[in-house]
């Protein structure tokens, strides 16, 4: 498993280069019939161009769930691999293109279906959910998936039932579910490499600096820093929070992505990265995706002008995977809840 991170492609040289291939992109997505869907945590020019064209910028269910209502016979995913399979599970009948299949996610990678479905079948006793950061062969062996923002929900109602939980992959917001629910759950050692380097010490020095500052937090981030959060939820509820809670000025702890919502959402709020370094460290404020970084608009015209990369499941794969989330969905119409933040997102 080669998890070192990837070289991020150039970008245009120019503003006049910029915008003249922004013109060819737009001119491409028309000629292929398809729209393209961004996740929270791409680059701006991404998400702006997503709004521009009639696409969308949300997590990735979402994503999947627009691509499913709009009309268009080509989904355009721009975000990482598990986002794109998740986009066909719902959507077999269409394309789906994504501008690199390199970009990938440490809990994706950390958690192989080839390791993972032995793993299961040793715990036959428990019911396994699935974070949905997994990739389609995990999420056809669980027997739910979940999102953040539904996770909690969805261990109450099967610890009601005196279910045991197998849950995967990541051990943070594996931690924090279980902390909160008091469920028995066996937890998958994974993570996520941009919320694993968050730190307390460093989040603590920027909160004196800004003492008036709420922190927001993904629970995929440690213990020691959600204990610090004045707000942890999803990314949805994240730009939900920066947008209704009385604070004027918020530290982010998440991918410095979502800032771009962030700010749309509350253009007269300040928006702060939390830190992700301790004492002497080179990086104060790093959290970006490495695999996030490799859809640019570069990859996304060559996407659209070659037609590949495109994701394809197999199909008893792609229907068992699918049984997997609709049981969440299901769950999730009967709380009449959204569901909200899939993803490191």
């Amino acid at each position: 498993m080669n998890m070192s991170q990837p070289l991020v492609r150039g970008m245009p040289d120019t503003a006049l280069d910029r915008a003249r291939q922004i013109h060819r992109i737009k001119a491409l997505l028309k000629k292929e019939d398809a729209v393209l869907v961004a996740h929270y945590y791409t680059d701006a020019d991404l998400q702006a161009l997503a709004e521009e064209t009639g696409g969308y910028v949300s997590d990735s269910l979402d994503m999947a769930r627009f691509g499913h209502d709009h009309p268009a016979s080509t989904l355009v995913v721009a975000g990482v691999r598990f986002m794109g399979e998740t986009a066909k599970i719902l959507n077999p009948e269409k394309r789906v293109l994504m501008p690199t299949l390199d970009a990938t996610c440490s809990l994706d990678e950390g958690c192989s279906a080839r390791e993972f479905i032995p793993y299961c079948d040793a715990h036959p006793d428990r019911t396994v959910v699935v974070y949905a950061n997994t990739s389609a062969e995990v999420k056809a062996r669980a027997d739910w998936v979940v999102t953040s923002s539904i996770a909690m929900q969805v261990v109450r109602h099967l610890t009601a039932q005196g279910q045991k939980i197998l849950w995967a992959p990541d051990r943070h917001l594996g931690d924090y579910v279980r902390r909160e629910t008091g469920a028995d759950m066996l937890i998958w050692q994974g993570s996520c490499v941009v919320h694993e380097e968050f730190r307390r010490e460093a989040l603590l020095e920027l909160k004196r600096r800004h003492p008036h500052a709420d922190v927001l937090a993904h629970p995929e981030s440690p213990a020691s820093v959600l204990a610090e959060a004045d707000m942890v939820g999803s990314t949805s509820a994240m730009i939900e929070a920066a947008r209704t809670r009385t604070a004027r000025s918020f530290i982010v702890a998440t991918d410095h992505g979502i800032l771009y919502k962030m700010r749309q959402a509350a253009p007269d709020k300040e928006f702060l990265e939390a830190p992700t370094g301790g004492h002497g460290a080179t990086c104060k404020s790093c959290a970006h995706c490495p695999w996030m970084a490799m859809n640019s608009l570069t990859t996304l015209e060559q996407v659209l002008r070659h037609g590949k990369p495109e994701i394809t499941i197999p199909e008893p794969v792609r229907a068992a995977a699918l049984q997997s989330v609709e049981r969440m969905l299901a769950f999730a119409a009967d709380q009449r809840k959204p569901v909200l933040g899939l993803g490191n997102t």
